[in-house]
């Protein structure tokens, strides 16, 4: 029986599969539910088609409401690829009829699948891999609302309290948010005054309780007039501020976690004797790609899925242009570009590359860029060959 295809347009409570063969023809078509004993039947049906034979599946979702089909297609070794729902947004202005449907779209997956080489297979990632995915994704919605916090923070105080909002860094002074817990009006701190300010201070364990409690006093003295809605913004203030504090400690927790399991990876030494990567940037490398290098046979394609490859964009007799592609892991991108960067500090053979590009007349992101591709190449080289890095002595000066 020839080979078969099949396209899962997946969704939250139900997803639409489709199964064609190698002439494009609908063999099966149906919505199922989202759930274990519906889909585990749908593979079922989908498998007899073939005679127990596998059957290429393909999808538009790599998590979230898809996790439950994609465990169990994993399960049963069915191979599986996944296309971006953009790949499908731009593909279905081949296929006739301008109508939308779950049924189209899942089979334009099935038969993007059935011509398409280039498309990479789902990674679902080791069980420690999952861990990270799931502690580093929380870490980054929480840093988030953190950002957001301290906006919030210092918009509400300019309605009312600027000289204080100049005062201190709220992003990183943690002694500056305690201060805001307790007094946030030009009022309130001067009937405190600067001793028995610091000593508040002091005994909510702020540190510099001295620079701290001058500096509030200094604004507070730069400001007697009361702005209307004072109290109530004083009110708020003081509870961003404690929302602030209470991120830090989650976020503290979510690194803690982060550590320990990072730490237990097989790979955790080899990534963390590289510089630039510290348990951080190490999990966030292991959460993009599974944990498990066979899913990448060589560094260039590694280096295509995290973006860092880039694609010709030549035209007529215009040739030889070079751009970023539009498709690419942005959280790959992200942990080896900020790994790079931070090797170029603590790494002289990173500087000494980065100078170079520099000299080059490259502008500092496509310097960094260029030396994270460099370092791709090293760092699959390290996983592959299971040897921690050995800096490259740099040549003596004449």
């Amino acid at each position: 029986m020839p080979k078969l295809w099949a396209g899962i347009d997946a969704g939250k409570t139900n997803h639409h599969c489709v199964v064609i063969n190698a002439d494009g023809e609908r063999l099966l078509s149906r919505r199922i539910p989202n759930n274990e004993t519906e889909l585990t039947e749908l593979i079922d049906d989908a498998l007899t088609l073939t005679g127990g034979d596998e059957i290429t599946w393909s999808i538009d979702l790599n998590h979230g409401g898809a996790a439950l089909v994609i465990a169990l297609l994993t399960a049963r070794e069915q191979p599986l690829l996944y296309i971006p729902g953009r790949t499908i947004y731009h593909a279905s202005v081949a296929y006739k009829g301008d109508g939308k449907t779950d049924a189209k779209d899942a089979a334009i997956i099935a038969d993007q699948a059935r011509m398409r080489r280039d498309l990479q297979p789902v990674r679902t990632g080791d069980d420690i891999a999952v861990d990270l995915r799931i502690l580093t994704s929380r870490r980054t919605d929480l840093t988030c609302d953190r950002t957001r916090t301290v906006n919030r923070l210092r918009a509400q105080m300019l309605d009312y309290f600027p000289a204080l909002e100049r005062a201190f860094d709220y992003s990183v002074s943690q002694a500056a948010l305690i201060l805001l817990t307790g007094y946030q009006t030009p009022d309130g701190l001067r009937r405190l005054g600067r001793s028995r300010l610091e000593a508040w201070l002091r005994n909510h364990k702020a540190r510099n309780a001295a620079t701290i409690a001058e500096r509030a006093i200094s604004a507070a003295d730069a400001q007697h007039a009361v702005i209307p809605g004072q109290h109530i913004a004083a009110e708020v203030v003081s509870r961003l501020a404690k929302e602030v504090m209470a991120l830090d400690h989650e976020i503290h927790d979510t690194d803690k976690m982060i550590e320990e399991r990072f730490r237990r990876h097989r790979h955790a030494d080899i990534i963390t004797s590289m510089p630039g990567f510290g348990p951080t940037l190490g999990a966030e490398f292991l959460a993009a790609t599974g944990g498990d290098m066979s899913a990448f046979p060589s560094a260039n394609q590694l280096a295509a899925v995290a973006g860092l490859a880039p694609v010709p964009r030549d035209s007529g007799r215009i040739s030889g242009n070079l751009r970023r592609p539009r498709r690419y892991d942005r959280r790959l991108l992200r942990a080896l570009y900020l790994s790079a960067m931070i090797s170029i500090t603590n790494c002289p053979a990173s500087r000494t590359y980065y100078d170079r590009k520099r000299c080059e007349g490259k502008r500092h992101t496509q310097a960094v860029l260029a030396l994270a591709r460099r370092r791709v190449n090293v760092l699959w080289a390290m996983l592959r060959d299971h040897t921690l890095y050995q800096p490259v002595p740099l040549p003596s000066a004449a």
